[in-house]
C-alpha cells in the first residue's frame, strides 16, 4: 500500500471484532512507533500493550469504557524530563505524539483500527498498569479489526491549510 493510501484509510474506529491481534502484528506496530524521531534522540517513551480483560477494563474504566472491547489496547507513557524544554514546550508531548503517529498509520496499513485516545484519569490508568510515578500517561489507543467502516470526514482544501513564504 502506498504511504498517501495508509494516510487516507486511516479513521478512529470504536468498534471491533473480537479477533485477537496476532503477536506478529503487534510486534510490526510497536517497531513503528519504536523507530519514531524524538527531541535528541532520547526516546522518552515506553508502550503497554494491554490484552489483560481485567486490565482493559481497569483502563477503561479510566474515562473509555468502549476500549476495553478491543482485543487489546496501547498505553503511551513518557518520561517527561529526559527531552529539553524550550520556553513553555515539553517535548515530551511532541515525541509521544510522533511515535502515537507512526503507531496509528502502521496498524492502518495491516487492516487494524485505532482510535487516538488523549482523555482518561491518568492517576487510574498510572494504578492499572503499575506506571512509575516519574513517567506520565500521555494517549491511548484501542487496536483491533475494525467491525466498522467509518466514512472520511471533510478536510480543508490545501489551500485553505498553508501559503509559501508568509502566512
Amino acid at each position: 500500500m502506498e504511504f498517501m493510501d495508509v494516510i487516507r484509510k486511516r479513521r478512529s474506529i470504536r468498534r471491533y471484532k473480537p479477533d485477537p491481534v496476532p503477536e506478529q502484528e503487534i510486534r510490526y506496530i510497536m517497531e513503528a512507533a519504536r523507530l519514531a524521531p524524538s527531541w535528541a534522540n532520547t526516546q522518552c517513551w515506553r508502550f503497554v500493550v494491554v490484552t489483560d480483560q481485567a486490565i482493559k477494563d481497569r483502563v477503561g474504566a479510566a474515562g473509555n469504557r468502549w476500549i476495553a472491547k478491543a482485543p487489546a489496547i496501547v498505553v503511551a507513557c513518557a518520561e517527561p524530563t529526559q527531552p529539553g524544554i524550550k520556553g513553555d514546550q515539553h517535548y515530551y508531548m511532541l515525541d509521544i505524539g510522533i511515535a502515537m503517529e507512526h503507531l496509528v498509520l502502521a496498524a492502518a496499513e495491516r487492516g487494524l483500527g485505532t482510535c487516538w485516545i488523549g482523555w482518561f484519569d491518568e492517576a487510574k490508568v498510572k494504578e492499572a498498569l503499575g506506571v512509575p510515578e516519574n513517567m506520565r500517561v500521555v494517549a491511548s489507543t484501542p487496536l483491533g479489526y475494525p467491525a466498522e467502516d467509518p466514512a472520511p470526514r471533510d478536510r480543508k482544501s490545501l489551500e485553505e491549510v498553508f501559503s509559501y513564504n508568509q502566512y
